[in-house]
């Protein structure tokens, strides 16, 4: 049975959602960010793309680029609001979805074309998102979740594209190897030094050379550009959660260690999300008392995986959660609601700094250990913590 899967991608999300609030924003370069020297575009409207500006770019240069943009601090609980809507719109007609970032999705419409054709049906679907929302949306349809969420950019601004099956490679080979999902910057200008700048030319070679030269990753990215991809559409709904629990050796009163243990363990927490590219909606605390009294207390946010922000949730829940002032046997934190994600970090409220030594962090970790790098507030005291 041929698969039919469809990825949908909400135009300049962020940008769209301020127009809405803000008619007056139509049609100018708009900036979604920190508006401080130090800040960091979140998103940015077509208009300001056409001037080289884009996501995660430092503030700074993005009004020097473009010194008419009008810049917008920008509102995360309304961008989550108006994504859970469009959510639950897609969920209560289509069979499987999985919800990729807080404005993307994959829909596996596999077996529906027996009843009506998937493609009229797609349409019909992004018709009804932009009238009940007012939000313009992208999608293409496609055998697999790589051609679509390739045809979903060919199909930008507003549009949709559909590639049919059996004409995905000759649909790829004119595209640029950027278009390919998993071609970042390091390799892209590996394979540009190579001489490989469209896709034609990766489907010409042979896959042991991707190999040699990019190693697994190197075969995936060949496969990929051949419009081979055999991963299913996950239901959001199926993550599950995570957690870390720390028991103390002597029930503890400390405020400095509590403060450096809920730190850490969120510390680590977050680096799981951003490594495995998943986002949290949800964020609970546990106090357990030395008389084994547990309270928990749990907070809503939009789907974020930032340490800043992450922490600054738990703290705010430990204040209020934590009033007995009595003895703490154990805390716990865990992230719940996740979701597939590639937001990395909080671009309304971490400077490009911040940005930067949280991305250098990840990748040292990444490389040599989770322990080899920490906050200082984290570093544990002699004879102090043992983690369950």
């Amino acid at each position: 049975m041929e698969r039919h899967v469809v990825h949908c991608d909400l135009d300049s999300f962020f940008v769209s959602v301020e127009r809405l609030q803000h008619p007056a924003l139509a049609g100018k370069p708009v900036l979604i960010g920190g508006s401080s020297d130090r800040g960091v575009v979140a998103s940015c409207s077509y208009e300001a793309r056409r001037f080289g500006v884009h996501s995660a770019m430092p503030m700074k240069l993005a009004l020097r680029l473009c010194p008419e943009a009008v810049v917008v601090r920008g509102d995360h609980d309304r961008y989550s609001r108006y994504s859970g809507t469009v959510t639950e719109i897609i969920e209560e007609c289509t069979p499987v979805v999985e919800k990729a970032s807080i404005d993307e999705h994959y829909l596996d419409l596999t077996g529906m074309d027996r009843y009506f054709g998937c493609w009229k049906w797609a349409q019909e679907l992004r018709q009804r998102i932009m009238k009940e929302t007012k939000l313009p949306i992208s999608f293409g349809l496609s055998v697999n979740k790589t051609v679509s969420k390739i045809a979903t950019g060919e199909a930008k601004p507003c549009g949709e594209h559909h590639v049919a099956g059996g004409t995905e490679k000759p649909f790829l080979a004119p595209l640029s190897i950027r278009k390919i999902p998993m071609v970042g910057e390091k390799s892209y200008v590996l394979l540009r030094n190579m001489g490989i700048h469209r896709i034609r030319t990766l489907q010409e070679m042979e896959v042991f050379t991707m190999r040699r030269v990019l190693g697994e990753n190197g075969v995936t990215i060949w496969r990929k550009a051949n419009g081979l991809d055999d991963s299913p559409v996950v239901p959001f709904r199926e993550q599950k959660s995570m957690s870390k629990e720390t028991t103390f050796h002597q029930d503890t009163i400390d405020i400095t260690l509590l403060r450096r243990t809920l730190v850490g363990m969120v510390d680590a927490l977050a680096f799981d999300l951003r490594r495995d590219a998943k986002l949290t909606g949800c964020v609970t605390l546990k106090i357990r008392y030395s008389n084994f009294d547990t309270h928990t207390q749990q907070l809503r946010v939009p789907y974020t995986n930032s340490d800043r922000t992450l922490t600054d949730t738990v703290m705010e829940l430990f204040k209020k959660l934590y009033s007995r002032r009595m003895l703490i046997r154990l805390v716990g934190v865990k992230f719940s609601h996740l979701i597939h994600g590639a937001y990395q970090v909080d671009l309304f409220n971490d400077s490009e700094e911040e940005v930067n030594l949280m991305q250098a962090m990840d990748r040292i970790r990444t490389r040599f250990g989770a322990q080899y790098i920490m906050k200082g507030i984290c570093l544990p005291e002699e004879g102090g913590i043992h983690a369950t």
